[in-house]
């Protein structure tokens, strides 16, 4: 039975882009300075100072405005956001408000499980601003003191607004997880949720149907959540919480404020922080120390042919030119465009897409894992992989021996070849299978009678007697061989 209401989420992003120093003056961006060593009096506000925009911060923000399929503005100028909070020494802070540097994009997202259709979510505005410093609270420490670290002051950041289109927190988690993709695709940001280089704030609210007709709950803005699964598990928390609220109050929804809320992991719940603002109550204006920026059709032109092939273009060419699944696809092109190049290597040295991506699924990813290192250092070259790959198609080793062969590849650095001859790994003559399996079929009458009353199954039995007498006998090939001479009435 479906729920009586619809979900309606909106997601705020702000992505720390990949710079080396800040968005106004020149001061380092590296995280895990001591608190306060990089700052100047532009970052923090001394009268007098004046910023310069960073070009780099700039190009960046156009780069992934245009992979989002935004409208790129000839002109865009810069603002001030007025608020006073003590991580903020201005009393202001350098963003863009009526005229921001792209507008009205989209992300297509979707869901290889088959949770919802794929769709579109609206980008409203992706726009450039510094960030604020940071507040360190020590309760834990039983003193209650809390201190400031202007380090972060000016970090460039580029704040992502969506449409309120997502209907489900599972298409919130899906939007959040293919825009960091593309984000790490282009290069613009580690999106290390971690340092603070990736940041989320989640609107949300219901639209309940009621006899009287559709009633929309007021709009929730919750905040602190440090990981996808986090705003997920948010934005679940949050339903459930507005539902029984407005199951409690009934249709006097003007009583309860718009709010902000911060997710609290230990309890898995939502609490609330303070009334939720407009952007009247920023009082915004122009910032008169920046001059506003002007973008050409070439400059704008230039970046979208450098795009290069996006997460989105590039699992359909794996689906269409080596017959994977879209699960598949998706999880190669999730692990970035390294793993991807290696595949596509792999799968065109041997022939077999659906084999190569079973490998690299099952055995390139476990190793990277386990040894905690990147594709470039994997020890089994693509073009190694798919000479062993080639020799399991064949039937010349099976995929068991295969995979004690790729384990070895791994460990020693040699060919295939290599280990093969090492292990004394030899492809078993069909006539001296057949003898092999006669053998077997004649000491087992049990298994022979079994099989005849039609459990198939039980053949297994001389399939791992074969193995134990010679283990580089193929068990498809001793299945086959001994069903024909038992069916044959041998």
């Amino acid at each position: 039975m479906s729920e009586p209401y619809t979900i309606i989420i909106g997601l705020e992003v702000h992505v720390q882009l990949d710079t080396r120093s800040k968005m106004f003056c020149g001061c380092s961006t590296a995280f895990g300075a001591p608190p306060n060593t990089q700052t100047c009096p532009v970052c923090i506000g001394m009268p007098g100072a004046l910023p310069v925009m960073n070009r780099r911060a700039f190009e960046l923000a156009l780069k992934t405005a245009v992979a989002l399929n935004c409208e790129i503005p000839r002109f865009t100028k810069w603002d001030r956001k007025n608020y006073y909070y003590p991580d903020l020494p201005k009393g202001y802070q350098i963003s863009q408000f009526d005229l921001p540097l792209s507008q009205d994009g989209y992300l297509p997202i979707s869901d290889p499980k088959g949770r919802f259709e794929p769709k579109r979510i609206g980008i409203i505005r992706a726009h450039l601003e510094e960030d604020a410093g940071k507040s360190m609270h020590d309760e834990a420490a039983g003193v209650a003191d809390s201190r400031i670290d202007l380090n972060r002051c000016g970090t460039p950041l580029l704040e992502i607004v969506s449409q309120p289109d997502m209907r489900s927190p599972a298409e919130a988690k899906a939007y959040l997880t293919e825009l960091k993709l593309l984000l790490n695709y282009l290069g613009v940001s580690d999106c290390n949720m971690q340092e603070g280089s990736l940041r989320v704030d989640a609107n949300i609210n219901l639209h309940i149907d009621t006899p009287e007709g559709t009633v929309a709950t007021p709009i929730v803005e919750v905040k602190n959540m440090n990981s996808f699964r986090a705003v997920e598990r948010a934005l679940e928390c949050e339903v459930r919480r507005q539902y029984e609220l407005w199951q409690q109050t009934g249709q006097k929804l003007g009583d309860v404020p718009k709010q902000t809320r911060g997710w609290d992991e230990a309890s898995q719940t939502t609490r609330p922080q303070r009334s939720k603002e407009e952007s009247s109550d920023y009082r915004y204006f122009p910032e008169p120390d920046l001059v506003p920026v002007t973008t050409t059709e070439e400059q704008v032109e230039r970046i979208r042919r450098s795009l290069g092939e996006l997460p989105a273009a590039l699992r359909s060419r794996l689906q269409e030119s080596y017959g994977i699944t879209p699960y598949d696809a998706d999880v190669l092109v999730n692990q970035g465009r390294n793993l991807v190049d290696y595949y596509i290597e792999l799968a065109e040295g041997c022939g077999d897409g659906k084999l190569a991506s079973n490998w690299v699924q099952q055995d390139v990813l476990r190793t990277l894992g386990e040894q905690q290192i990147e594709i470039a250092e994997f020890p089994a070259p693509a073009t190694a992989l798919a000479r062993l790959l080639d020799m399991v198609r064949a039937g010349k080793i099976t995929t068991s021996r295969g995979r004690e062969v790729l384990a070895e590849m791994i460990t020693s650095g040699k060919s295939a070849e290599e280990v093969i001859k090492d292990m004394g790994i030899e492809q078993v003559d069909d006539s001296a299978l057949q003898d092999l399996c006669r053998e077997l079929i004649e000491a087992s009458p049990k298994v022979v009678a079994q099989v005849k009353q039609g459990r198939q199954k039980a053949v297994g039995a001389l399939i791992g007697q074969a193995k134990k007498k010679n283990p580089n006998v193929n068990p498809a090939r001793v299945r086959e061989i001994c069903l024909e001479l038992i069916g044959n009435g041998h």
